[in-house]
This record gives structure tokens, C-alpha cells and sequence, in this order.
């Protein structure tokens, strides 16, 4: 490959570094083909930009589960929740019924979706259909209302967050064209769910639409998909490097929704690891026994390993 597109994607690095005044470390893409090379590097800076971003997954600094009706919350001493950044007293996270509530402390500015917090608000879970998000210390904190299964818990991120400035890249296994397989969709009869398991050891039913059939090697293989009927897929699959060089605990894989010829295209190049990979604030769902492969899929997202000062 020339070197007018690696000059090019170091300039795109250079130029997307903002996180703690680091460049992101991303491996390039190299392959003979340029057009599959550039395709790739973009996935990659794109995937990057998702990790780093001010709110993205590698901000998470507390997650905090809520075993009464009501907690007072904030990183003194004097708060039942203590939170690891933000203002000493944050306010109360109240329950009344199935509905959670939040009352600011008097005088600390925060906001939701940009509108000051001086009373008393609803607030909604992630399962509700407009979530409450409460920004503090100037936007750069968030706090959020989680529901896993009968359980809630309080997620905190904070764009200052150590796990964000000492990001240490992703790393990439070889990969190639090879590794973009065209997929048969078996679809399931409607309504059927597959059981999930998450890292908290919830079980939970999640819809399953149909599984992905794809050939390797001379040998044929299934993936279980989590999606709606005529909806993108989402594939939680593990394989032969996972523990070896991939996350142990398994990947994950987005598709565009099956096509009318009832095939659909699974890029392994963007198996991507699970938040869990990056932060122990994360809840995340395991990849069930059907999706247990016996292959060594040496595409996508290695295992990460963060600098050893921010490690966990």
C-alpha cells in the first residue's frame, strides 16, 4: 500500500486526538486491498471517537446499586451513596411505588438536557422511553438510573475519569476480507426469546428473531441473533481466542437487518469488546452456549489492557 493513505490516517489520528491530549492508538488496517484497508481504519477511528468520547464508555467511574427506598447521595463522608468525583452533596434519590425520584441539594448546579435542576424531578431508568441523564460539575459528570431485571442502580460517568485520559488504544487481530462472510438468516418462529445472562449474573429474555448460518474453513457454523423481527442484528458470540488473545468473556457483533434474499453480512473485522472490557461499571451480557464457537476468529478487537495505574 502506498504511503499517501498511511500519511492520511496519521493525519486522521492527529487530528481526532482529544482525550487527555493523547492520540488515539489505533492499528492500522493493513491489507493489500486499500479499499477493505480504508474501510476498516475508519471503522476503527469511528470506534475510537465512541470509547473516548465525554460520555463514552471509558468515563464510567461508579455504579451503585439501590437497596432502599431512598439515598442520600454525593462524594462526602456524610452521604449513604458515596460517589468517587463530584460535589460532596449531590442530592436524594427517592422511591415511591415503581417511580424514582431525584432532589437536588440546595445550591449545587446541575442541569438536565440543559435545563437547571432546582426541584424535585422524575427520574426515569434506562428501560423508561426518555431517560434522565443529571449533568454536574459544569457537564462534565453524569448521573443515571439503571434497571436490571426487579434491581436499580445509580451509574456515574465523569469525562476526567482516569479509565478516559490514560486510554491505551485498541489493539486488532489480522483480520481480513476473508473474514466478511456472507450469512444465511434462519429466521425463528415470532416471539421467541433466548435467555441471556449478564456479567451481575442476571438472566434476562431477550427477543431473538432468528440466528446467522455462515460456512468457514469447510465447516458450518451459527450465531443466535438478538433482534426483532426485520431488525439489525446484535450477535454476543464467543470463540476459540476468547481468554486467548480476545476478551474472555466474549464479543460483540452489529449487523444491518437481514435482505430480502434472506442473507446478510457479518464483518468479523468489527467483532468489538464489551464495556466490561474497559471498566467493571458496566453491565453486560454474556454470550450464551449456543453462541460458542469452535473457531479461532482472528478478526476484530483484541482483549484490552489498560496501563497499570488505571487499572481496577
Amino acid at each position: 500500500m502506498g504511503k499517501g493513505y498511511y500519511g492520511a490516517a496519521l493525519m486522521l489520528a492527529l487530528a481526532l486526538g482529544g482525550c487527555g491530549g493523547k492520540s488515539p492508538e489505533v492499528a492500522p488496517a493493513v491489507q493489500d486491498d486499500p479499499a477493505f484497508a480504508q474501510q476498516q481504519q475508519q471503522w476503527r477511528m469511528q470506534r475510537y471517537q465512541e470509547l473516548t468520547a465525554p460520555d463514552g464508555w471509558t468515563t464510567l467511574v461508579g455504579l451503585h446499586w439501590l437497596e432502599h427506598k431512598a439515598h442520600y447521595i454525593g462524594r462526602g463522608p456524610g452521604s449513604g451513596i458515596r460517589l468517587a468525583v463530584g460535589p460532596d452533596k449531590l442530592g436524594m434519590v427517592s422511591r415511591q411505588g415503581e417511580r424514582w425520584s431525584f432532589t437536588p441539594e440546595r445550591g449545587v448546579p446541575l442541569s438536565v438536557d440543559g435545563t437547571a435542576v432546582t426541584g424535585r424531578i422524575a427520574f426515569n431508568s434506562d428501560h423508561d422511553p426518555q431517560p434522565t441523564r443529571i449533568a454536574f460539575d459544569e457537564g462534565k459528570g453524569q448521573l443515571s438510573l439503571l434497571q436490571r431485571g426487579q434491581r436499580f442502580a445509580l451509574r456515574i460517568k465523569h469525562a476526567d475519569a482516569a479509565s478516559r485520559s490514560s486510554f491505551s488504544g485498541l489493539e486488532y487481530w489480522p483480520g481480513g476480507p476473508q473474514w466478511q462472510v456472507r450469512a444465511r438468516f434462519l429466521p425463528h418462529p415470532a416471539g421467541k426469546t433466548l435467555p441471556i445472562v449478564d456479567i451481575t449474573g442476571l438472566t434476562t429474555a431477550m427477543p431473538n428473531a432468528g440466528l446467522v448460518e455462515f460456512q468457514q474453513g469447510g465447516t458450518t457454523y451459527r450465531i443466535e441473533a438478538i433482534a426483532e423481527p426485520g431488525a439489525p442484528l446484535f450477535l454476543i458470540f464467543a470463540d476459540r481466542t476468547s481468554g486467548h488473545g480476545s476478551y474472555p468473556a466474549g464479543r460483540y457483533l452489529d449487523t444491518e437487518a437481514p435482505g430480502a434474499d434472506g442473507y446478510v453480512l457479518v464483518d468479523f473485522n468489527h467483532a468489538y469488546n464489551p464495556p466490561c472490557a474497559f471498566t467493571p461499571f458496566a453491565t453486560c451480557p454474556l454470550a450464551p452456549p449456543e453462541n460458542r464457537l469452535d473457531l479461532r476468529i482472528e478478526a476484530g478487537e483484541r482483549a484490552y489492557h489498560p496501563p497499570k495505574e488505571s487499572a481496577p
